[in-house]
């Protein structure tokens, strides 16, 4: 086998093709985990992210989202990476329109979400890379978009960037319920999460979690 990125990617989807894996059951737990924390509140959107970049935060929201839809719940995952967008390829998805279509008033959601090859997981592709993202994600089009479309799912998911790297994510973070921060051990360093914390306090954010990963993106 051919060992290129995208190839990697797909392995990383351990949930769905491994499911009685020791990985799963960790997967599984954080979900639990987070199923606690916001209790009995529906429609809740959550944030992941990380400090900085290829700390796993995309492979990780991934599989819980499938680890979620596993258990009978209605999620959507959002690919708000409009930089370096990588659901579409994790999840085996046509790269096609998506979230910028959307924000741009090309297409509507409704025709840019997708199916997944998990029954009840719906995912919003990134579509296009944008010349403008912060712009589009400060949008009143955004903030529009998640007051529609959060009555119809028990959880919505978001991958955004590095919260380090761009403003695009504190962004997010300000209109999601809480953030999830992924950190990878022997990669992350301590005063990027340190600082990490202060920006989500900035933005007004709730971290309701963090998840120490051990694999590589």
């Amino acid at each position: 086998m051919k060992w290129n990125k995208t190839s990697a990617k797909r392995r990383n989807l351990v949930t769905f093709s491994h499911p009685d894996s020791v990985i799963s059951e960790q997967y599984r737990t954080i979900r639990t985990n987070i199923q606690f924390i916001i209790g009995e509140q529906k429609n809740s959107i959550l944030l992941v992210t990380s400090p900085s970049r290829y700390e796993g935060k995309s492979t990780t929201v991934a599989n819980i989202a499938v680890s979620m839809a596993q258990q009978k719940e209605k999620v959507l995952l959002i690919d708000a990476n409009l930089r370096n967008p990588s659901i579409h390829e994790i999840l085996k998805l046509p790269y096609s329109l998506g979230l910028t279509d959307v924000l741009k008033g090309f297409t509507s959601f409704e025709d840019a979400v997708v199916s997944s090859h998990i029954p009840g997981l719906k995912v919003l592709p990134s579509g296009e890379i944008p010349s403008n993202p912060s712009e589009l994600l400060s949008s009143s089009i955004m903030k529009r978009l998640l007051e529609k479309v959060s009555p119809l799912y028990d959880i919505i998911l978001i991958d955004s960037p590095a919260l380090l790297d761009v403003t695009d994510t504190k962004i997010l973070a300000n209109v999601s319920d809480g953030v999830v921060l992924v950190v990878r051990k022997g990669k992350t360093k301590a005063e990027h999460t340190y600082n990490a914390k202060k920006v989500l306090q900035y933005a007004k954010s709730e971290i309701i979690g963090v998840i120490l990963n051990e694999e590589f993106k």
